[in-house]
């Protein structure tokens, strides 16, 4: 649960925001098979999570966002993931507020006019080449993993512009949804209701104020958009391997007196090889969580004091949250293999959860090139360009 949802010196006027979250948690809980069956989150499911202020959360408060921390919201992400994890990382895309701080302070007044709850999506890979043209970039391609572009109000997309002198830096051009064909691909083993379709474009010119070099230098400059963004973007995909962790965990401990077992050995709360197990699993995401959070804190205090977090500082959130992914699939994965043949039902939880958690394991932002560089850095030597 959310930090500051629990702290009980919070006035009265917090009550809505709490009910309205234990709310959609407990109706997207219910709907977890819709998700999965159709393939993406339902819109009334986005509308809520506009309610909630997932998409206003890292919105600049001169636009009217919240400009919350990034702790506040990886705490909201790794909560909606514990009900589900395809509507957590979904959620994650919350993040557009921070990226798309890269673009024109006169774009975000413009993108920001008619409130701050715009939801972002988009597919950077691969980066096509976007000709310069009278009024902007032409915009031609395919993306792939546009997670989240169903429900989508702006598109983004990964471009290189092409000119005489040859391809520019990669950039990300964003438009409306409207200009976006969506093509249902998404057949893979785990978050199913992510979304994450292709991305298609065809002939749209995208003005150069409406793009922006991804992981840039933003445009406002209060420490929420000095925080490093790469990492950050990691960051909000990691936690919510945390979040369906933590429900793992919960939902084997909701076993403990349940029915017998069929060959007659002890209700499972009663087996010490489970209590052992449970109490490991237990220290294992506890401390991988301190670690995270305790990172991201690390580099916050730096920030709010007006410097800039140390490159140590910075590789040192990559591997966390690195860490943070592997351990939550692990302890996910280990919370199963302790219920049986029950875990493996689609009627458990916990089936969905093993998958869900192992696709984020998969991501390029958790791959073990992170502790190469890590490790290099650890030696005194340098990273891989991109990884700080």
């Amino acid at each position: 649960m959310l930090a500051h949802l629990q702290d009980p010196q919070e006035n009265a006027a917090k009550a809505p925001e709490v009910t309205s979250l234990e709310g959609l948690l407990q109706d997207i809980r219910s709907r977890r098979k819709e998700f999965e069956a159709q393939k993406f989150i339902s819109q009334d499911i986005i509308e809520r999570f506009r309610e909630v202020g997932v998409y206003r959360a890292l919105v600049a408060k001169r636009f009217g966002g919240d400009e919350k921390s990034p702790a506040e919201f990886c705490q909201l992400v790794e909560t909606i993931s514990g009900a589900d994890g395809s509507a957590g990382w979904v959620a994650s895309f919350g993040i557009g507020g921070k990226y798309l701080a890269s673009l024109p302070v006169e774009t975000l007044a413009e993108l920001y006019a008619n409130g701050p709850d715009v939801v972002f999506a988009g597919g950077i890979f691969p980066p096509q080449p976007a000709q310069q043209v009278e009024g902007g970039l032409k915009v031609n391609g395919r993306w792939s993993w546009g997670s989240g572009s169903t429900g989508a109000d702006m598109i983004g997309v990964g471009v290189q512009p092409k000119s005489d002198e040859g391809l520019g830096l990669p950039r990300m051009a964003v438009m409306p949804r409207e200009k976006v064909q969506i093509v249902p691909n998404w057949e893979v083993s785990g978050l199913l209701g992510t979304g994450s379709n292709d991305l298609v474009v065809t002939d749209v010119v995208v003005p150069e104020e409406w793009t922006f070099v991804r992981g840039g230098a933003s445009s406002l400059d209060t420490p929420l958009y000095r925080y490093p963004t790469l990492a950050l973007a990691a960051q909000v995909l990691s936690v919510v391997a945390l979040g369906i962790a933590r429900a793992a965990i919960d939902e084997v401990l909701g076993m403990a007196a349940g029915r017998a077992s069929v060959t007659g050995a002890p209700n499972l709360g009663d087996r010490i090889y489970v209590q052992l197990e449970v109490a490991k699993i237990e220290a294992e995401l506890r401390a991988a969580r301190s670690w995270f959070y305790g990172a991201i804190d690390d580099a916050w205090q730096v920030l709010l004091a007006g410097d800039e977090p140390s490159d140590h500082q910075v590789s040192m959130l990559r591997l966390s949250t690195t860490h943070a992914a592997r351990v939550g699939a692990d302890v996910t994965r280990r919370a199963q293999m302790l219920t049986g043949m029950t875990g493996v039902y689609e009627s458990s939880p916990l089936a969905a959860q093993v998958r869900d958690v192992q696709m984020i394991t998969q991501h390029a932002f958790m791959g073990d090139i992170t502790y190469q560089n890590a490790g290099a850095m650890l030696f005194g030597l340098k990273p891989m360009p991109g990884y700080l």
